[in-house]
């Protein structure tokens, strides 16, 4: 059976960042360079739509929160994952707004003290990065660690948040 999937491109200082919905949610959130392949793999009979008014709200809310005006979504989210997965995105969702932790207080959190290299597997699995915010996990040492969509957009959503947290 086949399923549409509408999306557009949200443009943010020259990057772009594609994010997808389906009729009952937001489904994909990152670089228009995954979404194929990813889209594929997660919908297998999709097919893709390009609808800006249909995601007109999801703009909408990305819009505010890069403008420091918005620090938590209320979009409806259509994603799966495993149960372990699932797991570590709710309790991603529980990160406070410009704050961070590290992957092993992610899996102390879920109960899973031992399965530290697991929940960064299952954080870079994250289909809607900046909405389920595994930008606000790090190194236990501190350090920026790999993210989806690149050490740079990382960096950039965690300093935005910083600033407007203090402003």
């Amino acid at each position: 059976m086949e399923q549409k999937i509408y999306y557009d491109i949200y443009h943010l200082n020259g990057d772009e960042i594609f994010i997808s919905v389906t009729d009952k949610g937001v489904c994909y959130i990152g670089s228009p360079e995954e979404d194929e392949r990813d889209m594929a793999k997660r919908f297998p009979n999709a097919v893709l739509e390009k609808n800006p008014e249909t995601l007109k709200p999801y703009m909408g809310e990305l819009a505010e929160y890069f403008e420091g005006k918005r620090r938590q979504f209320s979009m409806p989210a259509d994603v799966k994952g495993t149960a372990f997965q699932e797991a570590v995105w709710e309790a991603l969702k529980e990160i406070p707004y410009g704050e961070t932790c590290a992957y092993s207080d992610i899996a102390e959190k879920i109960g899973k003290p031992a399965a530290v290299r697991a929940v960064g597997t299952a954080i870079g699995a994250n289909p809607v990065s900046i909405v389920v915010p595994c930008h606000r996990v790090i190194g236990k040492n501190g350090a920026i660690t790999g993210y989806r969509g690149g050490i740079a957009m990382k960096e950039h959503l965690l300093e935005l948040e910083k600033v407007n947290c203090n402003s």
